[in-house]
């Protein structure tokens, strides 16, 4: 509260400067009922801290601006903001385009003029933090950049789009509603003209992109919502249905730190092993993340499931003979 109190006499003041009344110490202290020594040290943080160019007019007995065309920084923040500033520029490491990475990095230095007592040390943390990917998906830059603008402008967008499953190349007209960051990939989630539905599109998969003249009949993103929040993971199919896997004593420590979805359930059996249920509709993304625990985790339900991992342990089986 101090820091947003004192914000507001260096508002005061900066705005008495700028109507010519030359602003001084006595003045500031009657205004806000401070001290003058308070007042004094508003004045000098102005001017030391803030980079005010603050002159003294003898002759008026006041203070005025050297450079008439100053401002005050529009936005002021505390430290625990700018901490988590800091923190979001070095995530913003997974952003495949340089400009909006650079982008983010002098807003931040801009930012923390805001705290100059504490740039440095907040400058010295960023280098203490840093972000490390595996298996992220390469995506070309231009790519990444139009899709963005063309998102923040609402304006749709035609691409070509690749499918690794039928190995065929087609033409898409979308209009673009959500981007996703997920497991070191990037998706736009949108509504695709040729398949009459929401779907998700890899950035990776996409070229040849550009503005769509087309326009798009669809106003309603509440499917959208539902379909990013109701199940595990971004496949999707008809029918959700409930999985339970459970997960031995000597692994089940590690998996109650992890979230596989928000409305999962986590409870233990009389042997120990950990018991984790929740929603999934597509099980191919799912049999893959239950196969890295090896025989640590076993599915039981639903049966689908169960019969797809034995299916997939048979066949791993195979080719190690």
């Amino acid at each position: 509260m101090s820091k947003k109190l004192a914000y507001e006499r260096f508002v005061w003041f900066h705005r008495e400067i700028k109507r010519n009344r030359y602003p001084n110490a006595n003045k500031l202290a009657q205004r806000f009922e401070i001290s003058q020594k308070q007042a004094q040290r508003d004045i000098e943080f102005l001017r030391d801290r803030l980079n005010a160019p603050l002159k003294y007019d003898h002759r008026r007995h006041g203070y005025y601006y050297s450079e008439t065309s100053f401002e005050l920084p529009s936005v002021w923040i505390n430290e625990d903001e700018l901490l988590s500033l800091c923190i979001a520029s070095r995530l913003a490491k997974s952003i495949p385009q340089d400009e909006i990475k650079e982008s983010l990095i002098n807003l931040f230095d801009k930012l923390s003029e805001n705290l100059a007592s504490h740039s440095a040390k907040f400058k010295d943390f960023l280098n203490k933090v840093s972000v490390k990917n595996i298996e992220y998906y390469r995506i070309d830059k231009s790519i990444f950049r139009q899709v963005c603008e063309n998102l923040f402008h609402q304006r749709n967008i035609e691409f070509d789009y690749f499918s690794p499953h039928t190995k065929e190349k087609t033409r898409r007209i979308v209009k673009p509603l959500h981007l996703l960051s997920y497991m070191g990939r990037w998706f736009l989630i949108g509504y695709c003209a040729m398949k009459r539905d929401l779907r998700y599109f890899s950035l990776s998969r996409m070229s040849n992109i550009v503005t769509a003249k087309a326009e798009i009949d669809y106003a309603s993103d509440c499917e959208l919502v539902r379909r990013l929040t109701s199940n595990f993971g971004i496949l999707h199919g008809d029918e959700p249905k409930e999985v339970c896997i459970k997960f031995s004593p000597q692994i089940s420590d590690w998996i109650r730190e992890q979230v596989w979805h928000e409305s999962q359930e986590i409870s233990e059996d009389r042997d120990g092993w950990l018991i984790l249920k929740f929603k999934a509709a597509n099980f191919a993304e799912l049999k893959g993340e239950i196969l890295k625990f090896g025989s640590y985790a076993k599915v039981i339900d639903p049966e689908e499931l169960r019969e797809a991992i034995k299916h997939e342990i048979e066949q791993m089986k195979d080719i190690y003979r």
